[in-house]
């Protein structure tokens, strides 16, 4: 099934997009769906709402560093290399749920970066008994010279992320993708500037979602981040071609979507 979050001049709902038809269900949200389900209410022009992030308040967002040619590029950049640690267990940092953009939305300029990058990312959603419930496409969005200054003192990312995470535009159930294999890419202003594949994650969905549950109980609604895939974000690059207001970047994984944002 492909699941969403949509609005109408009414208010925001869960819904289940059937070609181009919307069907609300009948939950308070998506996340409450996911944990219990709901009946089909009524059924609307898929073109006569607009669609929010699937998971528009997360109860939390874990976000992971699974992919090893990302880790690999961004430590090189900084004269490091992947840590033997790494290689041990999956490593997540917490983000902030307060801070979900949907598709089609504006993502605000943070103060006080020059270095705005994208990330491309597969996200995980939390259903029912801390199972994967579906996937959806995340761009996790860094402002790195913020980040940079955090994380020399020794914690962080906070200021250089916290500000913007996107998501959807729908949520995809593992009957249909069950986030083993699909070709990722990234676009700014129509130019692909990344390109890479799910399956090179070093840790299976299953190790990454013990890792988060690892004394802690998810709950239905929790996002879980696959981290950026290799060449996914433009630090990896190097060439300096940060983001700057204006820009609309798309970010495409098979299967789930495009997410597609412009910079406020």
């Amino acid at each position: 099934m492909r699941l969403c979050t949509f609005a109408t001049a009414d208010g925001a709902f869960p819904g289940r997009i059937e070609g181009d038809r919307v069907i609300r269900l009948g939950a308070p949200s998506l996340a409450a769906f996911l944990g219990g389900g709901g009946e089909d209410l009524d059924e609307l022009a898929l073109d006569d709402v607009r669609l929010l992030a699937p998971i528009p308040e997360p109860p939390s967002v874990r976000d992971f560093y699974a992919f090893e040619q990302h880790v690999a590029n961004a430590r090189a950049r900084r004269g490091g290399e992947v840590p033997p640690e790494w290689y041990e267990i999956p490593v997540f940092y917490f983000s902030n749920p307060a801070a979900i953009v949907g598709p089609d939305a504006d993502v605000a300029y943070p103060v006080g970066t020059e270095e705005l990058d994208y990330e491309l990312e597969v996200a995980a959603v939390i259903g029912a008994g801390g199972a994967i419930a579906g996937f959806t496409v995340m761009n996790d969005w860094s402002a790195r010279d913020l980040q940079r200054q955090e994380t020399r003192v020794g914690l962080g990312p906070a200021k250089g992320k916290d500000f913007a995470t996107s998501l959807g535009p729908v949520l995809v159930t593992v009957d249909e993708f069950d986030g083993g294999a699909a070709t990722m890419t990234a676009r700014v202003n129509g130019e692909e500037r990344s390109r890479g594949e799910l399956a090179d994650l070093h840790f299976s969905w299953d190790e990454i979602v013990a890792r988060a549950a690892l004394n802690t109980t998810l709950r239905p609604g929790d996002v879980i981040g696959s981290g950026t895939v290799g060449t996914g974000c433009i630090l990896e690059h190097g060439d300096g071609r940060w983001l700057r207001p204006g820009d609309v970047v798309e970010l495409e994984v098979e299967g789930l979507g495009v997410l597609r944002n412009r910079i406020g």
